[in-house]
């Protein structure tokens, strides 16, 4: 058996916690018994596309291949090259085959691509692996209002009309009602948490089609824990992320700075993170500028990729993870309990329900500096904790045991539809 995945961006030309899960997940399938794997990422520019296809191939791997993209639709999450996708994508399916299709996220694609896919395979199972709000919320997914940064409870054609008065009630309405017309024909929803799950049930989507599959994690060689010397102590803390304004980077370094210096004393907080220069120009500014009033409190490292998670997680004792948005599970969390290192995180959504507090990890109250500040003092001075805690953590699930709870689903899908087609009734 076969199955597609298809994912927005390939995680060696774009940093991403869906990136990479997808691409985990495509290695973990590939060592089920009786499965095979092809994976199919978006990519853009500054790549430069081929004269005649959007599809490109990774010299290095045989089963991945590149869709290259450019025109989008955030509002409605569509292509605005219908033709290429349905002329390209669909001619890709039918000479791929796939058995099962497995979609993260439709940017790049658009949500036409699931059409496309029944158009060209006939009845074979979708699933649509769900990493955030995007079909949901239009304000880039986050579910925060655009005004006030409040945290969004539900979402309505009313409600976000609130939000949106410029696009109105009505236009919100025709969104969800075009992104509903194709996700209708997915045969399941996966997300790695429930508090997802949970904001797409109150949304509309069949709870019987929802299904919890943690992400899965090829982790490499765990780091060692950090050496002390002597009255060392655990105060080396890790930021690792985009540099967007939902991840918290500003809530993070105003709470280090009001760190009193004697409690403080040789303690650091690590960045590492790019795409800031991508970001608004009011932003960059109020984040360069936390950064000289922080001092050598901060370092800002730069970008990483997955792969130099070990070397790095060697300076490291916590993470820090203080996005002000729901988030879903982030990636970065399962990193960092394969490394062994507590976390400290926000109190709401994914990070809330992946992080124990006082199990394996320490909650703050979301986008509050003190309580941030209040909690890293704790870490800091408290000698026994980081045991404690190291103590707590679990080893997250690898991407062979991801793989394998997909493969399950996947052949409950097919044996499903075998049952709605009937016995076959062997020619005479």
């Amino acid at each position: 058996m076969k199955v597609l995945i298809i994912s927005h961006a390939h995680p060696d030309f774009s940093i991403g916690g869906a990136q990479v899960a997808s691409h985990n997940l495509h290695l973990g399938v590939r060592q089920q018994p009786g499965w095979t794997s092809h994976y199919l990422a978006g990519i853009g520019d500054p790549v430069t596309p081929h004269r005649d296809t959007p599809l490109m191939a990774l010299d290095r791997a045989e089963d991945e291949s590149l869709f290259w993209s450019k025109e989008f639709d955030w509002f409605h999450l569509g292509s605005t090259d219908v033709g290429a996708l349905m002329a390209h994508f669909e001619r890709f399916l039918v000479e791929l085959q796939p058995d099962v299709v497995n979609m993260h996220h439709v940017m790049g694609f658009g949500v036409q691509a699931i059409r496309s896919i029944r158009r060209a395979l006939g009845d074979v199972p979708i699933v649509y692996t769900l990493h955030e709000y995007l079909p949901i919320c239009a304000n880039h997914g986050q579910m925060i209002k655009p005004r006030t940064h409040a945290l969004c409870q539900r979402a309505t054609p009313s409600d976000c009309g609130m939000c949106f008065p410029e696009t109105g009630a009505a236009n919100l309405l025709r969104r969800e009602t075009f992104i509903k017309s194709f996700l209708g024909q997915v045969d399941a929803f996966v997300s790695p948490s429930h508090f997802l799950l949970s904001r797409y049930a109150e949304w509309g989507l069949p709870r019987e089609k929802l299904v919890m599959i943690e992400n899965g994690l090829d982790g490499g060689i765990a780091a060692p824990v950090r050496a002390l010397g002597q009255g060392g102590r655990r105060n080396r803390f890790g930021f690792f992320g985009q540099l967007n304004p939902f991840k918290g980077i500003r809530v993070l370094v105003d709470a280090v700075t009001r760190v009193p210096a004697d409690i403080w004393g040789d303690s650091i907080l690590n960045v590492y993170g790019g795409n800031l220069e991508q970001q608004p120009e009011d932003f960059q500014i109020a984040v360069k500028d936390l950064f000289r009033l922080a001092g050598r409190r901060v370092r800002y490292r730069g970008a990483y990729k997955s792969h130099d998670l070990p070397a790095l997680m060697r300076d490291i004792d916590w993470m820090v993870i203080p996005s002000t948005w729901w988030e879903n599970s982030p990636v970065v969390i399962q990193e960092a309990f394969f490394h062994g290192r507590p976390i400290i995180a926000s109190d709401i959504g994914g990070m809330a329900e992946k992080v124990r507090h006082g199990v394996d990890g320490l909650h703050f109250r979301v986008s509050n500096a003190d309580s941030l500040a209040e909690t890293m003092t704790q870490a800091i001075t408290s000698p026994r904790l980081w045991d404690q805690l190291h103590a707590g953590i679990r080893a997250p699930r690898t991407a062979q045991d991801t793989g394998a709870m997909h493969a399950e689903l996947f052949e409950k899908l097919l044996a499903r539809r075998s049952a709605r087609r009937g016995p076959t009734i062997a020619a005479e």
